[in-house]
């Protein structure tokens, strides 16, 4: 069974929305897409190359597929540590509109997404199950406990507006830290392991 991945770039105050450019998505009137970019890096770049050197396939929400889609498949060097995976590896996109994907090797989901996932694991051999960005099916699949790994980048920016990769009323959930690196730029790169719900308790007088 494949072990499913999330990889998110979120501000300091947790936005996700439009990391990659100014028109990427404007929903609710968000005016500030293209956050990464000043930050983007060497250091970045290495993280993302050794990311997708371990994808098996990819799970993409239906808007990062269409900016993916538009994009990677012009890429058409063989040595490019991305787009060599993605134009490759099996894609699931999941989406209730999209019925004849243009991008090779595409999949659709348009049932009962947890449920589909949960066999998408089962049936992936080799390599990760790789989400990136696709902040409402993240959601998701946080919510079923379907994500086993985290990969969590963290930019030096407040954007103080914003879709929120963690919502208000999410389940508590504890995580371990299994890896932590910072780039040149100030981007701290962290990878969690889900650890079960969060407990609670209170600090005693003298301890």
């Amino acid at each position: 069974m494949a072990k499913l991945t999330l990889t998110a770039f979120v501000s300091l105050d947790g936005v996700m929305q439009a990391p990659g450019g100014t028109e990427e998505d404007t929903t609710g009137g968000f005016e500030y897409g293209g956050w990464v970019v000043p930050f983007a890096d060497e250091g970045m770049g290495a993280f993302a190359d050794e990311v997708f050197d371990r994808a098996g396939a990819f799970l993409l929400g239906r808007r990062t597929y269409d900016i993916f889609a538009a994009y990677w498949p012009k890429v058409t060097d063989p040595q490019d540590p991305i787009a060599s995976r993605l134009n490759t590896l099996p894609k699931h996109v999941v989406s209730t509109t999209l019925t004849d994907p243009a991008w090779e090797n595409t999949t659709v989901i348009s049932g009962d997404v947890p449920a589909e996932v949960a066999r998408l694991k089962e049936r992936t051999a080799e390599g990760e199950l790789q989400v990136h960005g696709s902040g409402t099916l993240a959601q998701t699949l946080l919510a079923h406990d379907l994500i086993d790994e985290v990969n969590l980048l963290v930019f030096p920016v407040h954007l103080g507006s914003g879709r929120r990769l963690f919502p208000d009323g999410g389940q508590p959930t504890a995580f371990e830290l299994i890896g932590a690196r910072t780039t040149g730029s100030g981007i701290a790169i962290h990878t969690y392991r889900p650890a079960g719900r969060a407990q609670f308790g209170t600090f005693e007088a003298g301890t």
